[in-house]
């Protein structure tokens, strides 16, 4: 436009002042989407006035220009956020939204440029606060509307106000009470707990350790022949974790554990599974969360009697989709360190405990591979991403030489150490690891951790050989009682995947003796290695969309819909397969016993009762009139050309 002229306006927020070129007869919505763009703000949920004190406000608009409201080159405008709406990328959380359910996300905005004079509607429990995020679990959502005091009832001795006041003896305690804590023996307080107590009238925002040169830096040359204050990364000084993202893992039924264990019994052998669950909310920390095991899957690998290999698992797809259909997730990996002590009573030794280790530093090193793999999505992080839930558990022998279940996680510290390749295994001493030192590839920063001198002071160590105790994280693991019934049923049999040992083998005969062992069909298809099966068998296996209704129907407990599921043409097809498999087998192993035969004359005139002769020694045979075919005694039809038996008697 001829008369337009060209000017220049301020912008002040929160997080500095921005220059913004316009034409004094743009309208004022172009003003608020030129603000949205250059200040890369992630919604328009913001007001802008000609004030400090927020009374000339500039609505958007579509009509109005910019001279309309006096605007002149270098004004100054005031940019603030509508109802406390998130308005820059960085996870900020104020203590006034902590006076709702702790991380309630603010109310959003559309998205539009916004005035205050529209009424925003609140959201839905959001997994995050900025569009772009990742979906935090539900049991985050579920603590965060909780406000996690924990209550006390009036002591008798010290409060003097009635029933219904409350005094500094009887008031509610905050979650991370140390005090409360060291009473229940509570070791390390839950992770919400710890977000409770960082974000008390202060703003947060979690990072993750980081390892690596940050790239990018112009001010010299790259590594190795350059490096300065601003790209290298800092000391790193070992502290002991004071929170834990999982606070309890509890397995369903025993069964679960003993089928997992019945690969060591068979073969001596250690073994290596991943944990399929849920977490949920648990009652005995404050705020805390616990996972519950319902399947052990038990990936490929090979083992002996002090080793485990993974090896590349191309079902692993399937695998999480057939658990994610199900309601499970991969909440954990378990092994197995075991060494018979005395074959009779069922001990083992005990190899583990404070003198010697709790984890080694490969077991170490691999949880922090396995926690790197599945991050804890939280809102308060600035990638959208913190720590880790998944745990780690241990079969090993207690110090009364039982068979016992040991939980870990470990620090995110040692999560970064993993990741950035700085910590690796040591080969005479399992309890240390060991840093690695910086190379022309790879540049290593400085790590220490504190311990005792001969005064009794706490003082910094360099480290190369890492106490691994140090990036350890108790978590206590138990098994379900029978008050709550598991997802799957505990009496399964059938065998678990990729198990090399004789009667471990899942074939078409294995489902069928399962099936016919199995109180309903339900029961029988109650079973996460059943499920898996059918999905992955040679024979026909059936692909996920056909399984759903069967998987809906084990997840209702639904007999009826089981039944029904049984009547489609591919599931009657492979349980006909299944049957004719298992009568083929029982057949061959009938026909190898010394019973199915006698020797000499006896086996010949069995074989001459139906029509052939026998061999001194030889099973029974009978031959087909039609084509001189010699048939075994249990087939009804010539194998050659299909002439039934009876007619050829």
């Amino acid at each position: 436009m001829s008369g337009s002229k060209k000017m220049t306006l301020r912008v002040q927020s929160s997080e500095g002042t921005a220059r913004i070129e316009m034409l004094d007869t743009d309208v004022t919505a172009q003003l608020f989407e030129r603000i949205y763009e250059s200040l890369h703000l992630s919604s328009f949920g913001f007001t802008l006035h000609k004030d400090r004190q927020r009374k000339d406000e500039i609505p958007s608009s579509k009509s109005r220009r910019l001279l309309d409201y006096g605007l002149k080159h270098g004004d100054m405008l005031f940019l603030s956020p509508v109802n406390g709406a998130v308005l820059f990328d960085q996870p900020t959380t104020s203590a006034e939204a902590n006076n709702k359910p702790f991380g309630e996300p603010a109310n959003s905005m559309e998205a539009g440029p916004s005035t205050s004079k529209m009424v925003s509607a609140p959201t839905s429990n959001s997994a995050s606060l900025r569009p772009g995020m990742p979906q935090e679990d539900e049991v985050d959502l579920i603590l965060y509307k909780q406000s996690g005091n924990i209550q006390r009832q009036r002591d008798e001795k010290l409060c003097r106000h009635n029933s219904k006041g409350c005094c500094v003896h009887c008031s509610p305690l905050e979650p991370w009470d140390e005090g409360y804590l060291k009473e229940h023996n509570i070791k390390h307080m839950s992770f919400h707990s710890y977000l409770r107590k960082i974000t008390s009238g202060n703003f947060i925002s979690l990072n993750e350790l980081s390892c690596k040169i940050k790239p990018g830096c112009s001010e010299h040359p790259p590594w190795p022949r350059g490096i300065c204050s601003k790209c290298q990364p800092g000391a790193v000084t070992l502290n002991r974790q004071p929170y834990r993202h999982t606070d309890n893992v509890l397995v369903e039924h025993p069964a679960l554990v003993d089928r997992f264990l019945g690969y060591w019994r068979h073969s001596a052998h250690q073994r290596v599974g991943l944990l399929y669950g849920r977490y949920e909310p648990h009652e005995g920390v404050p705020l805390g969360i616990r996972a519950r095991v319902a399947a052990i899957y038990e990936p490929p690998q090979s083992s002996t009697r002090d080793s485990v290999a993974l090896q590349p698992d191309a079902r692993a797809p399937l695998v999480q989709e057939l658990a994610a259909r199900l309601g499970l997730r991969a909440v954990g990996w378990i092994f197995t360190d075991l060494l018979p002590l005395d074959v009779a009573t069922g001990t083992v030794q005990h190899i583990r405990g404070v003198d010697t280790h709790f984890l080694s530093a490969q077991e170490c090193i691999m949880a922090g591979h396995y926690q790197n793999q599945h991050p804890n999505a939280t809102r308060h992080a600035s990638s959208g991403y913190f720590g880790s839930k998944f745990v780690t558990v241990c079969v090993t022998g207690d110090s009364e030489k039982q068979v016992h279940l040991e939980g870990y996680q470990v620090s995110g510290q040692c999560q970064a150490l993993v990741r950035d390749d700085v910590l690796v295994p040591t080969k005479d001493a399992p309890e240390l690891g060991y840093i690695r030192d910086s190379t022309d590839a790879q540049y290593v920063p400085d790590v220490y951790y504190k311990e005792k001198d001969a005064y009794g002071n706490e003082v910094g160590v360099s480290a190369k050989r890492v106490p691994v105790a140090y990036l350890l994280v108790d978590v206590p693991c138990g098994v379900a009682g029978d008050a709550a019934p598991p997802l799957f049923c505990p009496g399964g049999a059938f065998p678990p995947a990729n198990r090399a040992l004789h009667h471990h083998l899942q074939t078409l005969k294995a489902l069928h003796h399962h099936i016919q062992a199995a109180g309903s069909f339900l029961e029988a298809m109650s079973d996460f290695h059943v499920l898996l099966y059918l999905a992955t068998n040679e024979a026909l296996p059936l692909s996920l969309e056909t399984l759903q209704p069967l998987l809906t129907a084990v997840l209702k407990r639904d007999a009826d819909a089981a039944l029904a599921w049984r009547d489609h043409p591919h599931v009657a097809t492979l349980e006909h397969l299944a049957r004719a498999a298992a009568e083929h087998d029982d057949h061959q192993l009938a026909d190898r016993s010394p019973n199915a035969g006698g020797a000499g004359s006896g086996a010949g005139a069995a074989g001459a009762s139906a029509g052939a002769a026998g061999a001194g020694g030889a099973a029974p045979v009978w031959t087909c009139p039609l084509c001189t075919f010699h048939n075994a005694h249990h087939h009804d039809a010539c194998e050659m050309c299909a002439m039934p038996r009876n007619n050829a008697m």
